[in-house]
């Protein structure tokens, strides 16, 4: 690890707030991140992990404490137990959408739908991001991770994660700490060898998105290079010149509520079912067991609606700012809470703001942030 001169994180965030930290480290390697996690974890300081800075909200007041850059890079092709897949080892710190290119270039499915997506590998699972129909969730097997309670690396499968709608066990939530307190130092992907060749696309989010019929086929070269104009069309794809892209992506999630609420609202609002829980375990105390099984209880599955929608049908539109304020939703997205040039965290959080309660006045329904919030509160 190298102490390096800090910098404010207003430079090293997409949303560009963000004070100076008291010290700052950069680890290129794995051992180097390791150290620096164990090394500020011993002092008992304060610390934060940095990757690529797209996924958070920063105060602009001085940080205490340590922030870590994860510079590790490096892809690794491994042997799949399964036939006609490959593995793929990736550090922490490698670009997200590098790992999608090098991805497709191999002829590997399953990461093209989430191409131009910011950020590093390592942070994706703490997100389990998604896009089209894609997620993390569905091809990550397992990551290595090293755990702040013991110091120890370990690998972890997937299914320990607790990955759900854009969240894990890693993942501290707005006003909520973790359930595991742990950094991902590589991840491994299980992808589909599927070549160059046009093959049929899977799931209506990703045809719909690219304008094909159900039984339209496309290349994985055709599939991100459409991906990534729709997301530019977006404002979702960093862009130096840009200030619809001087965000953290979507701030607010899409809601997932249950069916009954959904249905309170108005049905112009688009939703999509959330997949239940087709085999879920039940488990009898021995002690109780009487030698009848009762019938599993039936549920309407939750109900995922668009916070996008929720937010213009409150009367905020795309571009909206609060004069003389230099924070603004996006002029493409209404989801993209930006910065439109030298605003503060206090002028974005006042918009945030404005924003949940002008939804919640209106449908009864609190949207939550998606970026972590640092040093800074709604």
């Amino acid at each position: 690890m190298v102490d390096v001169t800090p910098r404010p994180l207003a430079e090293l965030t997409t949303l560009r707030t963000g004070g100076t930290p008291e010290r700052m480290v950069d680890a290129r390697t794995q051992d180097e991140l390791v150290d620096a996690l164990r090394f500020a974890w011993a002092t008992g300081d304060d610390w934060l992990v940095l990757g690529g800075g797209s996924n958070l909200f920063v105060g602009d007041d001085p940080l205490e404490g340590t922030v870590i850059r994860v510079l590790t890079r490096g892809i690794e092709r491994l042997p799949s137990p399964h036939e006609g897949r490959a593995r793929l080892r990736v550090q922490a710190g490698h670009d997200w959408d590098d790992l999608v290119a090098h991805a497709v270039a191999e002829g590997l499915a399953g990461l093209e739908a989430m191409s131009g997506i910011p950020g590093t590998v390592g942070a994706a699972p703490v997100q389990n991001i998604g896009a089209y129909g894609q997620e993390v969730v569905r091809t990550l097997v397992e990551v290595d991770l090293i755990d702040e309670a013991t110091g120890e690396v370990s690998t972890v499968p997937a299914d320990e994660l607790g990955l759900g709608f854009r969240t894990s066990v890693l993942k501290a939530h707005y006003g909520s700490v973790p359930d595991r307190s742990a950094v991902i130092l590589s991840a491994t992907f299980d992808l589909a060898q599927v070549g160059a060749q046009p093959r049929p696309v899977a799931g209506s989010q990703l045809r719909t998105a690219l304008g094909l019929a159900e039984e339209g086929t496309a290349t994985l070269s055709e599939i991100r290079r459409r991906i990534l104009e729709i997301r530019a069309r977006k404002g979702m794809v960093l862009d130096a010149e840009d200030p619809d892209t001087w965000s953290a992506g979507s701030f607010f999630q899409n809601a997932v509520v249950s069916a009954s609420f959904a249905r309170s609202l108005p049905p112009e609002c688009p939703r999509w079912p959330v997949e239940p829980d087709l085999d879920p375990v039940l488990v009898i105390p021995l002690a109780a067991f009487d030698g009848t099984v009762p019938a599993p209880e039936t549920r309407e599955p939750d109900v995922k609606v668009s916070a996008a929608w929720l937010i213009e049908q409150a009367g905020i539109r795309r571009g909206f700012r609060l004069a003389p304020s230099r924070a603004g939703l996006s002029t493409k997205h209404a989801l993209a809470l930006t910065n439109r040039g030298g605003a503060s965290a206090a002028e974005l959080a006042q918009l945030a703001r404005f924003i949940r309660a002008r939804v919640h006045a209106e449908f009864g329904l609190m949207l939550q942030p998606e970026p972590v919030l640092v040093n800074i509160e709604l």
